[in-house]
């Protein structure tokens, strides 16, 4: 596609690709209750969602009065991986969109996520999507700063020699939009009509040029795109 808006496009992982919040944040919640911490599945999400868990480690501890250390982290990450890799689902339309601008853009495209990179990849291949990004998996916890800082992304369009400011980011919640924005990129924000995600009002309020609802949009939004400024849903 000649004349395709974007010389790359970079996709946040969670919220974007696979229907992994809900799932997470379930397991989360169950350790945090065990914890002391009489959190609900609804709070965890709204706390929680597009953070990393590390990140939050100062609340919890004071929430809980536990000092958690690489243990207590290690066996969150592998019962969130058996959750996931038992109940993960796909954004509905997130393969065939992946795969179209994987075909547009000759493989230039890339998942950047603040998630660990056993986790990202492990949902890329539950959904089948693994091969369209070989390679080209970045994680914020590689990264010296995860979002809302823009390093993974930098990181990302580095790795496929193209400008940051000639991406589209395409990101669910405030925090990952944020990162987009401050990479200098063109951030699409996905908001459906779901329980824990970021409203369409808050992602045009950190800057995201386009809200959209359905992923099986994506392609024709992005090939459409002639920097019109600030539009939404």
């Amino acid at each position: 596609m000649t004349d395709f808006p974007f010389d790359a496009v970079l996709f946040d992982c969670d919220g974007v690709l696979v229907d992994s919040e809900p799932i997470t944040s379930r397991v989360l919640a169950q350790m945090l209750n065990e914890l002391g911490w009489d959190i609900t599945h609804a709070e965890t999400m709204r706390i929680f969602t597009g953070k990393a868990v590390r990140d939050e480690l100062p609340q919890i501890e004071a929430r809980t009065g536990a000092t958690l250390g690489p243990e207590w982290f290690a066996q969150f990450r592998q019962r969130r991986n058996d959750a996931l890799d038992r109940d993960l689902l796909e954004i509905p339309g997130a393969p065939d969109a992946v795969r179209a601008l994987h075909g547009a853009l000759d493989g230039r495209i890339a998942v950047a996520s603040g998630a660990d990179r056993r986790k990202v990849e492990l949902q890329l291949a539950k959904v089948g999507i693994a091969d369209c990004f070989d390679g080209r998996v970045f994680s914020g916890h590689e990264m010296p700063r995860s979002k809302p800082y823009p390093d993974v992304y930098l990181a990302a369009a580095e790795a496929l020699g193209v400008d940051p400011r000639r991406c589209a980011i395409v990101e669910d919640t405030v925090t990952g939009a944020t990162a987009g924005v401050a990479a200098g990129a063109t951030v699409f924000g996905y908001s459906p009509d779901a329980n824990g995600h970021s409203g369409a009002e808050a992602l045009r309020g950190v800057g995201v040029a386009h809200v959209f609802t359905d992923m099986r949009q994506l392609p024709a939004v992005l090939a459409g795109w002639r920097g019109t400024g600030a539009t939404g849903v």
